[in-house]
C-alpha cells in the first residue's frame, strides 16, 4: 500500500461512498453519526456483481477472507435475524464479528439494499469508514441477505431437538436428566443449528465445560448426572426420525 497521506483517486472515493451508503461500520442498523460518509442511497446501491472482479466466480469475491468465513458470517447474520431470543441474536452477531475479526475485517449490515458488508479493518477508524484509507475497493465483500436463508433449517432442527427432550422425559422420571437434555437441546439449536445427536466431541466438550456451568444454572443433581444425561440423549435420539434436510 502507498502512504496513508496519499490522496485516493476519485473513482475510489465514489466507490467507497457506494459501499458505505450512510452507515457506521460494525453496525447492523443504519444511522447518521455525523461522519464524512454520505447519506443512504448516495451514488446508488451496489450489487453483488459490483463487488466481484469482472468475469469472476463466487470464489473470486473474497480477496482477503476465505470464502468459508464469508459464508459462515452470512449464516450467523441470518440466524441472528431469525432468533426470537435477544441473547441468542447477540451471540450469533458476536460470533460473526469475532470470526471476521480474525481475518482483520469488520462487519455491518447495509439496510438500504439488505446486504452484509465486510470491510478491511484498516479502512475503519472509530467505527467509521475513512475514504482516505481506501485504495482498492474490491477488497470489500458484499453478500445479499434477501435470498433464502437458514430459518427453515433452524425450525426443523429445533423441533427435532425438542422432540428428543420430550422422549427423554417419557423415558425417565428424573427431572435432572430432563433439565440437562433441555439445556443441551437449546445449546445445539441456538449455537450450532444441529441435532443433539450430531454433536462432535469438541462441541460436547464446549457444552460441558463452558455453556452448561455458565448458562444452564444447573443444580447439584444436574451436575452429578450430566454425563449420563448426554448418553441418554444420544440413546433416545436414535429412535427419533431425523429432521427434514
Amino acid at each position: 500500500m502507498t502512504g496513508t497521506n496519499d490522496e485516493p483517486p476519485e473513482w475510489a472515493k465514489r466507490r467507497a461512498r457506494e459501499l458505505a451508503d450512510g452507515m457506521t461500520a460494525g453496525s447492523d442498523t443504519a444511522g447518521d453519526d455525523g461522519s464524512d460518509e454520505e447519506p443512504a442511497g448516495a451514488g446508488g446501491a451496489p450489487t453483488d456483481t459490483d463487488a466481484q472482479p469482472e468475469g469472476g466466480s463466487s470464489d473470486d469475491r473474497v480477496p482477503d477472507v476465505p470464502v468459508g468465513v464469508v459464508d459462515e458470517a452470512e449464516r450467523l447474520t441470518r440466524l441472528a435475524r431469525e432468533a426470537t431470543d435477544p441473547d441468542a441474536a447477540t451471540s450469533y452477531r458476536d460470533r460473526r464479528d469475532g470470526l471476521v475479526a480474525d481475518h482483520a475485517y469488520t462487519t455491518r449490515v447495509r439496510e438500504a439494499d439488505d446486504t452484509l458488508v465486510l470491510y478491511p479493518d484498516e479502512w475503519v477508524a472509530d467505527g467509521t469508514v475513512r475514504f482516505d484509507r481506501i485504495e482498492d475497493t474490491d477488497r470489500a465483500v458484499e453478500v445479499s441477505l434477501s435470498g433464502p436463508g437458514e430459518s427453515d433449517r433452524y425450525r426443523a432442527v429445533a423441533a427435532y431437538n425438542d422432540t428428543v427432550v420430550d422422549a427423554v422425559a417419557d423415558a425417565v422420571a428424573d427431572e435432572a436428566h430432563v433439565a440437562n437434555a433441555r439445556a443441551f437441546a437449546t445449546f445445539m439449536s441456538n449455537h450450532y443449528v444441529r441435532p443433539v445427536d450430531d454433536a462432535l466431541p469438541e462441541v460436547r466438550a464446549e457444552f460441558r465445560e463452558e455453556y452448561f456451568p455458565r448458562n444452564a444454572w444447573p443444580s447439584d443433581d444436574q451436575r452429578a448426572v450430566l454425563a449420563d444425561s448426554l448418553a441418554l440423549v444420544a440413546e433416545v435420539a436414535a429412535d427419533v426420525p431425523d429432521p427434514e434436510p
